[in-house]
């Protein structure tokens, strides 16, 4: 009964790991993503609308990268599970592994001595029988999690390469479609806008509510009328970036200062663009909010965002939905800081903010009245 109790006892404590979802998979299909970007990548240099191409590059660049960090910190995690529950488990796989190899190397005479004689013997050949195969199963599990761990290395080891060119390859799509929006001259203008009377303006205004008062004056002539209604689609916009809502409408930050918009985390040097087709009435810097960009969807609408390093476009252009108007701040990631794990989960690789503001007959209303937004943003 002691051999059956020390048996069982190494089954259990070398019961197999829990499956967890593939995380390695994950990863390869991240790659295979950042892969397809770079073929859209070269493809955008023969389109039409390159402008347009170009975007669709730097989205899916944007996508793959987002992806790839989520499959390589869950890569990462799993690998380290693995290790360190193997590694604490060393003395008890090492002994299951000693019995199951004296079992199958004991020639059949020593098997069948036993102090109790052949009715022990006996009882003994059928423990063995009833016990070796779940053993065999369990060293089985265990090789399957060894493998995995060095699979789970290799592809970590293989995917900084794959990293490095998807962040340089995002790069050169951001290069080229700058040039792309400052080389364009096919759209439509509702006026051009007045660099005096701008300067004008933005040195006379304290606020953003008197700026936006004031908008009508940067023209150098009549403001063509706008009959674009967008009512229909309040409460259903896309986000203009990727992010996570950090502020709400009137919450009260650290200082103490709320303030009418919402205040979006998105990852550096991320591609903000129009939720809908607009007139850009504004991009430039203004006050303390850092560059701006401010659109018009319809009459007496304004969407304000602000916290941007570049602008694209020009004041008085009709843009379609989707347009770029302009990228954060910060620097492209390293390939090792896209594989850390500290603050996996909790958006730390946000680091920038853009803040929306949505005016409506020259007041801010909750941007919630026309964009939606979850958990993820």
């Amino acid at each position: 009964m002691i051999l059956r109790a020390g048996l069982v006892s190494l089954a259990l404590v070398a019961a197999p790991l829990q499956a967890a979802a593939d995380p390695g998979a994950a990863a390869r299909e991240a790659a295979a993503q950042l892969e397809a970007a770079s073929v859209q990548l070269q493809e955008a240099g023969s389109s039409r609308d390159r402008v347009k191409a170009l975007t669709s590059a730097v989205q899916a660049y944007e996508a793959g990268l987002a992806a790839m960090r989520d499959g390589l910190r869950r890569v990462a995690r799993r690998e380290g599970q693995l290790s360190a529950r193997l590694a604490a488990r060393q003395e008890e796989v090492s002994g299951l592994l000693g019995i199951i190899q004296t079992i199958e190397t004991s020639p059949p005479p020593v098997l069948m001595v036993h102090p109790s004689g052949p009715l022990g013997a006996a009882r003994s050949a059928m423990m063995l029988a009833e016990v070796t195969p779940a053993l065999q199963a369990k060293a089985q599990s265990l090789k399957a999690d060894l493998d995995e761990v060095q699979g789970l290395r290799l592809l970590q080891q293989n995917a900084a390469k794959t990293l490095e060119q998807g962040l340089a390859g995002v790069q050169g799509a951001r290069v080229q479609l700058s040039t792309a929006i400052s080389d364009r001259t096919t759209l439509p203008k509702r006026f051009t806008e007045d660099p005096v009377r701008t300067a004008i303006l933005i040195s006379s205004t304290e606020t953003l509510s008197g700026f936006a008062d004031g908008l009508s004056e940067i023209a150098g002539g009549e403001i063509s009328a706008s009959e674009a209604d967008i009512s229909a689609l309040r409460g259903s916009l896309s986000l203009p970036v990727e992010g996570l809502l950090l502020r709400s409408y009137g919450e009260r930050d650290a200082a103490g200062i709320a303030r009418p918009g919402w205040l979006i985390a998105a990852r550096p040097r991320a591609l903000v663009t129009s939720p809908t087709a607009a007139t850009i009435r504004y991009r430039g810097p203004l006050l303390d909010l850092g560059n701006v960009v401010i659109l018009e969807p319809q009459p007496d609408t304004l969407f304000v965002l602000s916290g941007l390093a570049e602008v694209f476009g020009e004041a008085g252009q009709v843009i379609p939905e989707g347009t770029p108007v302009g990228l954060m701040s910060g620097e492209n990631p390293k390939p090792d800081a896209i594989l850390s794990t500290s603050g996996e989960g909790g958006g730390t690789d946000r680091t920038e903010t853009l803040y929306i503001e949505v005016r409506m007959d020259n007041s801010p209303v909750d941007p919630e009245t026309w964009f939606r937004t979850g958990k993820g943003g």
